[in-house]
């Protein structure tokens, strides 16, 4: 059934899908008739408040452009590259290995998203690989596929922006209802860390199930992905026969990296000392840094896996102002809060979190970003909980899922994923819409039975 659902789904995507830049184009307008036909804004109110929205990301952006380079980076040190490398020799099936790279990728995710979607796409290039080594065909869109389809638990997880958030002085919940959300009561409830289980589980059998059989077309990985990750040369080692420079040996000296590493061991220790487990993007950051300080052969090394993982970022910084500006004539004109309101009408205390779920889907379609959302969202129904006896961590859990439930057909984020393994967001959609079928499932069940609780 799961193939039957797949196969034309493929083909549709494959032949209408635009790529992401210009599907971001196309939301933008989507955006501006839903806003002048829904809302009493003017033309010229709406191009001001799309304008100025452009740079509303700006230091969120970078932070997430932090998260992916760094991710990548660290992926690539040498130790753990060796690491990912062992790994993928584990699976030793096709239907293994596409039940293997889901879990792996969802296990980074829940680490962080940023990891998350760089482990994924290593991993499935070291699987296809060692798959083709030993003479196993493997369907290479599907194998990708899987591993974006493990991305659906990030929000989930250890760097779920939303949950942090509510947990943050400062943040969304500092003002609203009932105050600060702990993140016990969100990310590790035992209801959430169930239904991340199940999730993973369930998804990873789905991608065994849609593995094609040995008579079917199977599309191999192709060569050149292979060599674009392999561990990297050293790219400031002297020509030959040119002796090194007193700024050549500098250069290849152990010491300034961990020196560097240790120095941002020793804040964080501090840090956590000082704050308690008070989780941001900036941390999680500095904490892959320290790593990859700590694990890296010297700077020269460093500057070539950066120069590498520079494409891991490049449409995200181009796309990431094109979707501040959707969020910007969203909120001037009253958008969010015109979709919003009618999910709020239609609730009752057992439904809210249902409905927050789907309404924070439909709105990641425009805001793919968990942060700007679950700003957005969380004061609009804050208090429809409060007022309706429902438990706050219900609705941010609820935001939370449909931000990351509705990112298996939204490809903004798959991008730096795809930019490592080496295909287009076409080649994997029709897969990953079946993700979201059983994710949905899941997720909804969930909140509609801790809402009835």
């Amino acid at each position: 059934m799961l193939q039957t659902l797949s196969r034309p789904l493929s083909r549709f995507v494959e032949r209408w899908l635009p790529g992401p830049l210009i599907l971001a184009i196309i939301l933008t307008a989507i955006v501006s008739v839903m806003a002048l036909t829904m809302t009493d804004i003017g033309v010229g109110d709406l191009i001001l408040g799309w304008g100025d929205g452009l740079t509303g990301l700006l230091a969120f952006m970078t932070q997430v452009s932090l998260v992916l380079l760094l991710g990548f980076t660290l992926a690539n040190t040498r130790p753990v590259h060796w690491l990912l490398v062992r790994v993928a020799s584990v699976p030793r099936t096709p239907r293994q290995a596409y039940g293997f790279v889901t879990i792996i990728a969802g296990l980074g995710s829940l680490i962080s998203f940023g990891l998350g979607l760089i482990v994924g796409g290593v991993i499935s290039v070291e699987v296809a690989r060692v798959a083709r080594s030993r003479g196993v065909k493997l369907h290479y869109p599907l194998l990708v596929a899987s591993a974006y389809s493990g991305f659906v638990v990030w929000h989930m997880g250890y760097s779920g922006s939303g949950p942090l958030n509510a947990a943050t002085e400062g943040g969304a919940y500092s003002e609203l209802p009932g105050g600060l959300v702990d993140i016990t009561r969100t990310t590790f409830s035992t209801w959430n860390i169930i239904a991340t289980v199940v999730t993973l589980v369930v998804i990873a059998g789905a991608m065994m199930l849609l593995a094609p059989k040995e008579h079917e077309y199977i599309v191999p990985a192709p060569d050149a992905v292979f060599d674009a990750v392999d561990a990297p040369a050293d790219s400031a080692a002297p020509e030959a026969g040119r002796s090194r420079t007193p700024a050549d040996r500098l250069e290849h000296l152990r010491l300034f990296t961990l020196a560097l590493g240790v120095l941002l061991g020793a804040y964080l220790v501090l840090y956590f000392g000082k704050n308690g487990f008070d989780l941001t993007l900036d941390i999680v950051n500095w904490t892959f840094l320290a790593l990859i300080m700590l694990l890296v052969g010297n700077a020269s090394e460093l500057a070539a896996l950066i120069v590498r993982g520079g494409r891991t970022v490049g449409e995200v910084l181009l796309q990431y102002p094109l979707y501040a500006g959707i969020i910007g004539m969203m909120s001037v004109s009253g958008l969010v809060d015109v979709i919003s309101e009618f999910f709020i009408d239609i609730s009752t205390p057992g439904t809210l979190g249902l409905w927050t779920f789907l309404a924070a889907g439909l709105l990641n379609m425009f805001v793919p970003s968990g942060g700007g959302q679950f700003t957005v969202m969380a004061p609009l129904f804050a208090e429809p909980a409060r007022a309706l006896g429902v438990d706050q961590s219900v609705v941010i859990m609820a935001i939370s899922y449909g931000d990351q439930w509705t990112n298996m057909i939204q490809p903004f984020w798959a991008i730096p994923l795809l930019a490592v393994a080496g295909l287009k967001v076409r080649d994997i959609l029709g897969y990953t819409f079946i993700t979201l079928l059983l994710s949905g499932l899941i997720f909804a069940g969930v909140l509609l039975i801790v809402g009835a609780g």
